[in-house]
């Protein structure tokens, strides 16, 4: 376990103003933000990974599963991790963003200057982006997870609105999947129901919504291509408690279709306010907000049928090249160990340690920071999120260095028989990713 004298320990303002974000951030509290260690093998160089992911605030609930992530993966390095004939201690520093821009870079720094040898960051671009520019101006190895691949590369170049001036990075590599592949799942959960293919959108003033909602990148030139008509009432600002303005929108465009990128209690605010209203689309598809189980169930019987993006769950068919693993097992070891139900977002943050000791491995020199890059930039890992390769596959060539793309899949919630509000994500669609199996086809909200 982490050292449990440092725990709930936090600063700054934690966002309570829903009883989801109230729990989650009490969860995300619980993980320790001081070093982990593994008991010293022999007087080699100890290994310092740093973590930075949202344990508390509004994005907290991408951060629930760390303490059991972390903690997992310190008994596997408990003996030290053999590279070249030399077992090295393992330290992981675990900082918390508090889902907070500004934060996550200062505590990148606070890392940076502890000496960490490779920096890891998961989960969305608040978090993700100024870690990953902490470290690439500071010539820090990097690897980041759980962000759409276009916010993370693009929001963090100089100029975002002219891709002539994009620059690839020297020292920070992402795997994920990018925005393509989330409009390809929610237009094929679209296309098995028979709509007026009116759209809703709901992009808030963020990294990820000012990416969904752009006019070249994000979901609008795809959906006119498609022949869907997008109403777009602007950008939001996160943590509103009225969208009276939108649904209004909405209504007056017919909309039987609602999408976007939400944080969990606004779209839980918004939701409760269109049936307030007596709006009630057809399909809603919503990424980031309904990933996780205890959003859907503030909803009560209201969440059934609700759609999203699904990148990882138990039935997924990977192991972890770490443990031997499967999915399922891990999924079963978090419920077990916790008595929650599994999240999306325990399967990347395995990956990102799985993906630290393969490069580790395979340096040949610890400490140096240009072999540590090359090692990332030649990994080929099969890990429980799938296969991991910076080779370029299936991306433009100005990202094709630093981003290696994951699959994607989509999914429904769906009330568990003889429960109020207990759901479980139904993979519906899979044409993005065939080898990740069906368990339903796509319904209409009831």
């Amino acid at each position: 376990m982490l050292d449990g004298k440092h725990r709930g320990r936090s600063h700054g303002r934690t966002v309570t103003r829903r009883k989801f974000v109230a729990n989650a951030a009490a969860a995300g509290a619980a993980l320790a933000l001081s070093p982990v260690f593994a008991p010293a093998v022999h007087a080699a160089k100890t290994i310092k990974l740093g973590y930075v992911s949202p344990q508390t605030g509004p994005l907290a609930a991408f951060g629930e599963a760390d303490n059991f992530i972390i903690s997992s993966f310190m008994k596997t390095v408990k003996g030290g991790l053999k590279i070249g004939g030399t077992s090295y201690p393992v330290e992981v520093q675990v900082k918390d963003s508090q889902s907070n821009a500004s934060r996550a870079a200062d505590v990148a720094n606070e890392l940076i200057n502890g000496g960490v040898d490779i920096m890891l960051v998961a989960s969305t671009p608040e978090t993700t982006n100024p870690v990953s520019t902490q470290c690439e101006v500071n010539e820090v190895p990097c690897i980041s997870s759980v962000a759409p691949w276009q916010p993370y590369f693009i929001g963090r170049q100089q100029h975002p609105d002219d891709p002539k001036s994009w620059k690839p990075f020297n020292y920070t590599y992402h795997f994920f999947w990018g925005l393509e592949d989330v409009i390809a799942v929610f237009t094929n959960l679209w296309g098995q129901l028979k709509t007026d293919k009116s759209v809703g959108g709901l992009f808030p003033n963020d990294g990820d919504g000012n990416a969904w909602g752009d006019k070249h990148v994000g979901f609008p030139p795809v959906l006119d291509k498609l022949g869907y008509k997008l109403t777009d009432p602007g950008r939001y600002q996160n943590l509103s408690d009225n969208f009276t303005s939108q649904i209004s929108a909405f209504k007056q465009a017919k909309c039987d279709i609602i999408t976007g990128v939400m944080l969990p209690p606004d779209f839980t605010t918004f939701w409760n306010q269109a049936l307030q209203q007596g709006f009630k689309p057809k399909v809603a598809t919503v990424g980031k907000a309904i990933l996780f189980p205890v959003a859907v169930e503030a909803l009560g019987k209201n969440g059934n049928n609700l759609s999203s993006e699904v990148w990882w769950t138990p039935s997924h068919p990977f192991k972890s090249s770490l443990t031997g693993e499967s999915a399922k097992q891990l999924a079963g070891g978090y419920e077990k160990a916790t008595g929650k139900q599994w999240t999306q977002p325990i399967g990347f943050a395995h990956a990102l340690f799985e993906v630290a000791v393969d490069v580790l491995k395979r340096t040949g020199k610890t400490g140096d920071a240009k072999a540590t890059v090359k090692a990332i930039q030649a990994t080929k890992l099969d890990s429980i999120v799938g296969h991991i390769a910076w080779s370029g596959e299936k991306l433009p060539p100005f990202a094709q260095k630093n981003i290696a793309k994951t699959p994607l899949v989509g999914g429904q919630w769906r009330l568990r028989k003889g429960t109020a509000n207990k759901y479980d994500i139904v993979i519906v669609d899979n044409k993005t990713a065939p080898a990740i199996p069906t368990a339903g086809k796509m319904e209409f909200i009831a």
